[in-house]
């Protein structure tokens, strides 16, 4: 019975795991590159309607209300759907307010994060390929 390789074709298994180390080298050294800022704070405008802005602190009057009426009638309805709204608002405006940029390197770093990462996915791929 003869050995198969990658995925059961007869490709690489040595082109396999080296591909898979450089695609995590690689993706380590780029995530890790990436700093992530944010802005959201309690005066933080998360929504606006023409001039009028919605800002995260008046997202939170909803919620109490919602908290205040589910703690007086836990089957109250509009109480689930204010404190759902709100907590589904809030978590876009954080999601919405968070900023990425990537550290300052040498173009020799970036192209060595790149070569990693592009060559190992292509590798990777390419033991999947039947060779006669």
């Amino acid at each position: 019975m003869a050995v198969k390789g990658a995925g059961g074709t007869n490709g690489g298994i040595g082109q396999f795991f080296i591909g898979l180390i450089m695609i995590i080298a690689g993706g380590y050294l780029f995530l890790n590159a990436i700093h992530i800022r944010h802005e959201f704070h309690l005066g933080y405008r998360l929504y606006s309607f023409g001039t009028f802005n919605l800002t995260s602190g008046m997202v939170l009057i909803p919620f109490i209300f919602g908290i205040g009426l589910i703690f007086y009638n836990y089957k109250s309805i509009l109480g689930w759907l204010l404190t759902g709204a709100s907590l589904i608002m809030l978590g876009f405006g954080i999601i919405s307010s968070l900023q990425f940029q990537l550290q300052d390197m040498s173009a020799f770093e970036l192209l060595t994060i790149l070569v990693l990462l592009v060559g190992g996915i292509g590798l990777f791929l390419s033991s999947f390929r039947t060779y006669d």
